[in-house]
């Protein structure tokens, strides 16, 4: 069976190193099986830093401020909804989920906030990222919230990545 392919790029140094790559594809993986998703995907990773993502967040979205994580979905999903094989691109055959952008800046200020480790940060914002792939959403404080919470609480756990 063909694999997820994840390319990661990052335009901070050292963001890219092989221990956040492995950890970030180890991580998408995991979400996408445990939301169903057995089709070959591709998911682009951008690791940036506050500055960039700030532009990225201004330019795309018109929200005129740096933030931990922006997900670009390909398609517009519900929870529990998934692509499939006609949405492959014919050339590669992979279904583009889309984009995830990842302030390291961000990881590291909120991993010292929460009193948790940087890589728990980074995993805790690929698996958010990932479900927002997904249509999954939190723009109420009610049940999209507390839907998204706890799949994200599940997928950290089946990963090993507690608090």
């Amino acid at each position: 069976m063909k694999r997820h392919y994840i390319p990661i790029t990052a335009d901070v140094p050292g963001a890219a190193n092989e221990r956040n790559c492995a950890l970030i594809r180890r991580v998408i993986r995991t979400a996408l099986a445990a939301e169903g998703m057995e089709l070959p995907c591709e998911v682009d990773v951008l690791l940036t830093d506050d500055g960039n993502i700030h532009q990225i967040n201004r330019d795309m979205r018109k929200v005129d401020r740096p933030t931990d994580v922006l997900s670009f979905p390909e398609f517009d999903l519900h929870p529990g909804e998934l692509p499939g094989e006609e949405d492959a691109d014919p050339g590669t055959g992979l279904i583009p989920l889309g984009d995830m952008v990842i302030s390291m800046e961000h990881v590291a200020a909120q991993a010292r906030e929460y009193g948790h480790s940087s890589r728990r940060e980074l995993a805790y914002l690929v698996t958010h990222s990932i479900l927002h792939l997904l249509g999954y959403d939190h723009l109420d404080e009610g049940p999209m919230k507390a839907q998204m919470r706890a799949r994200e609480e599940a997928i950290l756990t089946e990963l090993g990545i507690t608090r």
